[in-house]
């Protein structure tokens, strides 16, 4: 049984991506190859793929090419390693990526209403997760108190806004 793809509008597909996690693997379109790999490719063969980050990956390394990419993809290696949380924040708030941010490796279903609080838009889940209960975990709770990347205002200003509107 291969992965699923859930995009954060609960829609989901079968992963049609390779993820490249060898970095002298020859690259193909349609390939996700690991950051450094992606940085030596040339600029026509780096739009046919995606790009992944290590936990340990600097984002920043990519800061020149925010644009470019229409898929960066961040590895969790392991449940309790949030890194990623981070590195998805910095994606999209200091450097302005605005493509398919997707979380990968060891995603489970409760975290995904917190991963795409912070800007992700598909989650590869893992073989073992079911499709349908990881649909209905994206509508865990129906408002947020705090800001973040997928609600930029905390509600205490959404509530004052709302009251000066009445």
């Amino acid at each position: 049984m291969s992965s699923v793809i859930l995009r954060a509008d609960g829609t989901w597909t079968a992963d049609a991506a390779r993820l490249v996690r060898d970095a002298t693997a020859e690259v193909v379109a349609g390939d996700i190859v690991p950051l450094s790999t992606y940085l030596g490719l040339a600029l026509a063969v780096r739009a046919q793929v995606g790009v992944w980050l290590a936990p340990d990956s600097e984002p920043g390394e990519l800061a020149a090419f925010a644009s470019e990419p229409k898929l960066i993809a961040v590895d969790f290696p392991a449940f309790k390693d949030g890194r990623g949380f981070s590195t998805a924040t910095l994606l999209r708030g200091r450097y302005g990526f605005r493509g398919e941010l997707r979380a990968i490796g060891d995603v489970l279903i409760d975290q995904l209403f917190y991963l795409r609080r912070v800007g992700f838009t598909s989650f590869a889940l893992r073989v073992d997760q079911d499709p349908e209960t990881a649909v209905a975990a994206l509508r865990t709770f129906t408002d947020v108190y705090q800001a973040s990347v997928d609600q930029p205002l905390p509600y205490f200003r959404r509530r004052a806004a709302l009251g000066a509107l009445l």
